[in-house]
Parts: C-alpha cells; structure tokens; sequence
C-alpha cells in the first residue's frame, strides 16, 4: 500500500502532536490524581468535575474555550504572545493543546485508580523508617502506581490520535501544520474521487489504535510481574 506524501504528512503530524500532548500532560496527570487520592480540601470535587468536564463536553465546545482563552487574542494566549511571543493558534502546537485536554481525564482516571490500589501501609512504614515525603512518592509510590501510569499514557496517546472537533475548532485544518489524520480524512471525504485516500487513512488509524492498545497490554503485564503481581 503506496502512500502519498499528503498521507505521510498527516501520520507524522498525528504521532508528533500526540507524543507532545503526552509528554507534556503526564506530569500533571499524575500530580492531579495524586492530589484527587491523597488530599482532601474543600473544592475537591469541584477539581474532578472540571478535571473531567472534556469527557462530557462536546469537542467543538473544548475547542471553543480554548479559542477564547488560548487564542492570539485570548485572555491568556494574549498575555503569552505579547510577552513571549508564542502562540497556540493555527500551529501544530495548539493542535498538541487541544489533544491533551480532551485526553487528559483518561490518563488521570487511569493513574489515578493505580494510585488508590497502593497500600498506604507500605508509605507509612517507609516515612517511619525516616524516608522523606518526596523519596516515598518516587520510590514506593510512583513504582507501586506504574502499570496504571503505563495505561493513562497510552490511552491518552490513542485518544490523542483520533482527536478531531477541538483541534479543527481551536487552530483549523491546515496541512503540514495542524492537520492530523482525523482531519486529512475529513478533506478526503469531502473531496470528490478521494474515497480511497480516505479509507487509507481510516485503515491506519485502526492499526495505529490497536498497535497503542496491544503496547499497553503488553506494558501493563511487564510492569506487574515487574512489581511481582499475578
């Protein structure tokens, strides 16, 4: 199966912006479903409705508020250009924003259950043998959480993939820049003769989906016989 270099284009661009969305997300997926496990305070709940509002939420909507709040005259985005001089709009980047966000509460719901499986007791005996709060979150809870880790971040990066309303609504659907296979495929569709280009495409985002989800299978099972679980 000869692809085009429209195609390729598309595959790069959809595994770049992705791996960035990931990357960039992970830290603070891991820091929220800590806070969301480990603290009460008032506003708690509050924190998870909005942690998970994309799930519900139309992604036009996602792509909406990030216009008005990230864009180049946004009340944020704004203030970052003007400083700065970055700017999320019409750029891979904002592509690589729009997929974290609408993955986020995937990745935090994921880590955020491996984070409640941990025995507490094993935390606790670590701080009374004198380990510091922050070696016991990186040497006994970050380890013990780390097949649920491994989970959120491929769901997320699959998630990342098949993105599409809040990507086209936040920075259009330009290509090289921010069109990603969801939205060269929607041009395919709209183009007349294209039908094959369009099933290409559609043929490698399901092999791309399954490939993600096999890796974290595959991921989930060495990290618990890693950690000595059946």
């Amino acid at each position: 199966m000869m692809l085009s270099a429209y195609e390729w284009e598309a595959i790069y661009l959809s595994l770049k912006v992705s791996s960035v969305a990931v990357m960039f997300s992970l830290p603070l997926g891991i820091l929220m479903a800590w806070v969301l496990v480990r603290c009460n305070f008032p506003g708690k709940t509050l924190l998870d409705s909005i942690i998970h509002l994309p799930l519900v939420l139309p992604p036009v909507v996602v792509g909406y508020l990030l216009l008005i709040s990230m864009g180049r005259r946004g009340f944020i985005g704004e203030w970052l250009y003007n400083w700065f001089g970055f700017s999320f709009t019409f750029s891979w980047r904002g592509a690589a924003l729009a997929s974290a966000v609408v993955a986020f509460p995937l990745m935090v719901r994921a880590i955020r259950l491996a984070l409640e499986a941990v025995d507490r007791k094993l935390e606790q005996a670590a701080r009374t043998l004198g380990a510091t709060p922050l070696r016991v979150f990186f040497t006994i809870t970050i380890p013990l959480s780390l097949p649920g880790i491994i989970v959120g971040t491929v769901l997320a990066f699959a998630r990342s993939l098949g993105e599409f309303g809040a990507t086209i609504t936040f920075v259009s659907n330009i290509p090289g820049e921010t069109q990603t296979i969801p939205l060269a495929m929607y041009t395919l569709i709209e183009t007349p003769g294209a039908e094959v280009d369009a099933a290409r495409l559609c043929i490698i985002a399901i092999v791309l989906a399954l490939i993600s989800l096999l890796i974290s299978e595959w991921l989930t099972r060495w990290g618990k016989k890693r950690l000595g679980v059946a």
